[in-house]
């Protein structure tokens, strides 16, 4: 087994690039000093920009070495997250994208407001402010915390989390979304490098032989589409759940959404969109097949997590190693920097803009840099107690399976059925709010009750249906909302018609619907390979 110890170069690159980064999104994020400057990064992002900061976001350290952990110990079916993410990638920029980009918002409870009423944005900007600062932002610094006591196991988890806020919050508040976005997409590159790197040296070292694999892995380990009595992702769940939880993140999220709501125009929008969704696809190669490598070369290991630092530290020459270390790290970066800009976004423009209406565009910049700053102390200080739960995805996923079910409810009824009105969405997000918090309350303090006798994942399908219920019960029931009002905020298959025609003049690798539905028979292919 190899010593989890730096070497004094592999250091030394950590450190470099630690402070290059701070440095080159500090140079160039220069704001205006105007609020949409500072928190959309002037609506300017092009769609490779778009597309590396979704993708870099998304994939914290939690992501390389929870990924390749699942492979070695459960088997490769953690992928189905994955490629269902690009399935709802490509649902939110057919459908949901150009609506939101056209209403020219902040934030995505501001959305709600614009297509229900206030007390939906209230809501959902409270719940969001919450679950970025205990959930995201805190979950991200634990995870990173760990991955720097695995690399300096002297360093206490206070100081790790301390260490980490201060390097992600530093440009963070400085620059904005824009310090956030450059430094993603430097960081989108360096991750996928450092995880292609250690995927080609594992499968060397096993010979470059997939029959090394399947003679110590059992074919139910190696397949994706688990079966029904699956503890980890039963079949149903993957159809039911997965979905839910991923159009909560990718498409209502603030953290993940603030980059799109800052793209240029709508084409842009899309194509960065549909970027992150193609680079979510060779994941099952670069990051989950190399746990079950690892099943060939340490067939004792105790810790799943340990694999892919042991992978690391036992393949990579010196100056490789602190080259993907850097990676880790910046994968923990990118997950922390953009939860607390989206945090101070949502404080600032949902809250602060409506207690000082007449606050300049200086004051509302230094709002959002002073919200972010108390953000990144709250997440931190509680990002030590995660190690009281059972796990860090037991954490993450239990419970947004109660959050996020009643917000995806109120963004699917609100997009295709003109009927919904404020009554129908404000009555859905108090039962569900309801349901959530009883369902939080009994996995924590491990109840035996409904909501932790049935898998997570049909507890979230078994919640959107009761919402969605309530919402059309309560609608029908109440007064027809203003279809003027709500006009703007509801798709139609003429506006589809429009964009037929104007697709017409583009050529096909502009066009969207092409590019998506290629990007679809790429993970059919995947699928198909791995059943």
């Amino acid at each position: 087994m190899p010593q989890f110890e730096l070497n004094t170069i592999d250091f030394i690159i950590v450190v470099v690039y630690a402070v290059a980064l701070i440095i080159f999104a500090l140079r160039y994020s220069k704001t205006k000093g105007s609020a949409e400057d500072y928190f959309l990064g002037g609506r300017r992002f092009t769609w490779s920009l778009v597309g590396l900061s979704l993708f870099a976001s998304n994939m914290s350290s939690s992501s390389l070495i929870g990924l390749s952990g699942a492979a070695y110990s459960t088997g490769i079916s953690v992928y189905n997250y994955e490629w269902m993410a690009a399935v709802v990638l490509i649902f939110f920029a057919i459908f949901f994208l150009p609506y939101y980009l056209k209403s020219q918002v902040y934030t995505m409870p501001e959305f709600l407001e614009k297509r229900f009423d206030a007390r939906s944005r209230y809501y959902f900007s409270g719940l969001t402010l919450i679950a970025t600062i205990i959930i995201d932002t805190a979950g991200s610094l634990y995870a990173g915390a760990l991955v720097i006591q695995l690399l300096f196991p002297q360093v206490e988890m206070w100081v790790a989390v301390a260490i980490l806020a201060i390097l992600s919050g530093s440009y963070t508040i400085a620059g904005g979304l824009a310090a956030v976005v450059f430094t993603d997409a430097v960081q989108a590159i360096l991750l996928t490098v450092a995880s292609i790197i250690v995927a080609i040296l594992s499968f060397i070292a096993i010979g470059g032989s997939w029959e090394a694999v399947t003679s110590v892995t059992s074919p139910d380990m190696l397949g994706i589409i688990m079966p029904l009595n699956d503890s980890f992702l039963p079949w149903p769940g993957l159809l039911i759940g997965v979905p839910i939880l991923g159009f909560y993140f990718w498409c209502t999220n603030q953290f993940m959404v603030q980059r799109v709501l800052g793209a240029k125009d709508v084409n842009n929008g899309r194509w960065g969109v549909l970027l992150a969704a193609a680079m979510k696809l060779p994941i099952i190669f670069i990051m989950i097949l190399p746990g079950t490598f690892a099943r060939v070369l340490y067939p004792e290991l105790e810790n799943p997590d340990m694999v892919f630092p042991t992978l690391m530290f036992d393949l990579l020459p010196v100056g490789v190693v602190g080259l993907v270390a850097a990676g880790l790290l910046a994968a923990i970066r990118s997950s922390i920097d953009s939860t607390l800009n989206s945090a101070s976004t949502l404080v600032t423009m949902d809250f602060f803009i409506k207690i000082k209406p007449n606050a300049s565009q200086q004051t509302l910049t230094w709002a959002g840099r002073t919200f972010t700053f108390i953000f990144m102390i709250l997440a931190a200080a509680w990002a030590p107690q995660i190690q009281n739960f059972p796990s860090l995805f037991s954490y993450l996923q239990n419970i947004l399976a109660f959050i996020s079910p009643p917000i995806v409810a109120l963004f699917l009824t609100g997009l295709f059925w003109r009927r919904a009105n404020g009554q129908g969405a404000f009555a859905a997000i108090i039962v569900g709010g309801i349901i959530a918090v009883f369902g939080i309350a009994s996995t924590i303090t491990g109840a035996d009750n409904i909501f932790t006798q049935i898998h997570f994942l049909y507890i979230a399908g078994i919640t959107l249906a009761i919402s969605i219920l309530i919402v059309i019960s309560v609608s029908l029931l109440t007064t027809p909302p203003d279809n003027e009002k709500v006009e703007s905020y509801i798709w139609t298959k003429k506006m589809y018609n429009a964009e037929t025609e104007e697709l017409k003049s583009m050529p096909w690798y502009q066009n969207y619907r092409i590019l998506s539905l290629i990007i679809l028979a790429v993970m059919v292919l995947i699928i198909g390979i791995f059943w």
